[in-house]
């Protein structure tokens, strides 16, 4: 039961032994507890525990635990226990989230601090470019903005859960999950990964512009166009150096008009 600071002052000091966990920006919840049951050192109180279960015991009984934990590196002492870093990380994201929330742009169609959360999460999966997240963010808010929907991949793969094989077919675009976006209007139910304070700020700090659409480079940056027949000279032009991991929003297949969203 040492306060943090007298904490840090004995490991600075060198009378405490201390480890660290790692959790990164982008990943879920599961990784998140696959990562803290891999740790060694560190007591498990949680290892069988439902997600629900955690969640009650860090007083946010009912609430879905994507997105709720920051990710960063955690140091612990020999006598912490998993839970304790799990409410460290949950108090951490509550409060990141409420400073970022204070400082936000005024008009954004957010109706909540969770909402900017989810799309902050959505924004963390898209692009690891750190100069195009608030430019992504721009694009999403753009469209939720015009009724548009977000058909964001990321959200497609989260919805497939265990299906996901590492490749998108069009009967996925298909499938109706409460995180289809090519099929729900508005954003998906939860967040979909844990984001870091940059792609939040991104979400409540979205680039202006006009941009409704992107289709990734192949280099892991992306091109933005603000019409749909600019964006599919895009895609046809970066389709050719085509990888695997080759993402655009909206994807290729999807024919806009067709959904009455032009």
């Amino acid at each position: 039961g040492m306060t943090p600071v007298a904490m840090i002052d004995a490991m600075v000091a060198g009378d405490v032994k201390h480890w660290a966990v790692q959790f990164i920006e982008g990943k879920t919840f599961a990784d998140m507890r696959a990562t803290l049951a891999a740790t060694d050192r560190l007591e498990k109180k949680t290892t069988n525990w439902s997600d629900e279960r955690i969640m009650t015991a860090l007083g946010a009984e009912g609430r879905h635990p994507e997105g709720l934990f920051y990710p960063d590196t955690y140091l612990f002492t020999g006598n912490e226990t998993d839970l304790g870093i799990l409410q460290r990380a949950y108090d951490r994201m509550a409060s990141v989230l409420e400073e970022e929330w204070q400082e936000r742009e005024q008009g954004l169609p957010y109706e909540s601090p969770y909402e900017a959360l989810i799309m902050a999460s959505i924004v963390e999966r898209e692009t690891g470019v750190a100069g195009e997240r608030a430019e992504v963010a721009g694009v999403f808010v753009r469209r939720l903005q015009k009724g548009m929907r977000l058909q964001t991949d990321p959200t497609v793969i989260y919805g497939m859960g265990d299906a996901y094989d590492g490749r998108i077919r069009s009967r996925d675009l298909r499938t109706h999950t409460p995180y289809n976006t090519y099929r729900i209007d508005g954003l998906p139910p939860t967040p979909i990964a844990m984001p870091a304070r940059a792609a939040i700020h991104a979400a409540l700090h979205p680039a202006e512009g006009d941009a409704l659409y992107f289709v990734a480079r192949g280099d892991g940056s992306h091109k933005f166009s603000s019409t749909l027949a600019e964006h599919q000279r895009a895609v046809r032009e970066f389709q050719l150096n085509r990888r695997d991991d080759y993402r655009s929003s909206p994807a290729p297949t999807t024919d806009e008009s067709a959904e009455g969203q032009d």
